[in-house]
């Protein structure tokens, strides 16, 4: 399970000029911003850009200047494979050090869609193990049921973050994610196809 909101895309414009900078080609630069902030790729603008897609990285530097920001709700199991990508990203996160136990445990707090009827009895024992252990802690402040919460938590947990990415980190997590078992993936996959010009840029290797 997995969750992405409030993404935003910044920059393409300075970007775009920036990839003209090489031959000083601004005066054939033909993209323009509506008058909401919309960037809207000019033909030759876009025609460049694709070529310099298909040259390789050391080429489409103009991707690493388009940034995104989204909010991830995902399971810590996914969260490990997704710091791989630890160039040009930036996280806040929510924190299981601080507030664990701040909130009553349920089943939304777990990635559970993929579990069997005996899997999810399972999981429902761990949480009321986990909340026993949290209202205890509140209630006593003894660490012991803090290390209790902290050393059992399930990587099915759901954590929150906020991301800054570049184009250049997404295409590369699209390319080597696009096919994984993970249903994760291809959900997070399928909204990077969704972000503006994504198609036209990151599937022009194909």
């Amino acid at each position: 399970m997995i969750e992405i909101n409030r993404a935003s895309v910044y920059n393409f414009e300075n970007a775009v000029r920036g990839a003209r900078n090489p031959l000083n080609s601004w005066d054939r630069m033909d993209s323009v911003s509506t008058p909401d902030g919309q960037f809207v790729f000019g033909e030759q603008d876009l025609t460049l850009c694709k070529k310099l897609c298909r040259a390789g990285s050391d080429h489409r530097k103009f991707m690493r200047q388009i940034l995104v920001s989204v909010d991830i709700a995902a399971p810590l199991y996914w969260w490990k494979e997704f710091d791989t990508y630890k160039v040009a990203t930036t996280a806040n996160s929510t924190s299981t050090m601080h507030k664990i136990h701040s909130a009553p445990f349920t089943r939304a707090d777990f990635s559970h869609d993929h579990l069997s009827e005996a899997g999810l009895a399972s999981l429902d024992g761990i949480i009321a193990f986990l909340e026993a252990e949290r209202l205890a802690f509140v209630e006593t402040k003894d660490k012991a049921h803090w290390w209790n919460m902290i050393q059992l938590l399930p990587s099915s947990y759901r954590q929150l973050r906020t991301c800054t990415m570049s184009y250049e980190t997404l295409l590369s997590m699209y390319h080597a994610r696009k096919g994984h078992k993970l249903s994760e993936w291809q959900v997070f996959c399928a909204f990077l196809l969704s972000l503006p010009y994504a198609r036209e840029l990151f599937l022009v290797e194909d």
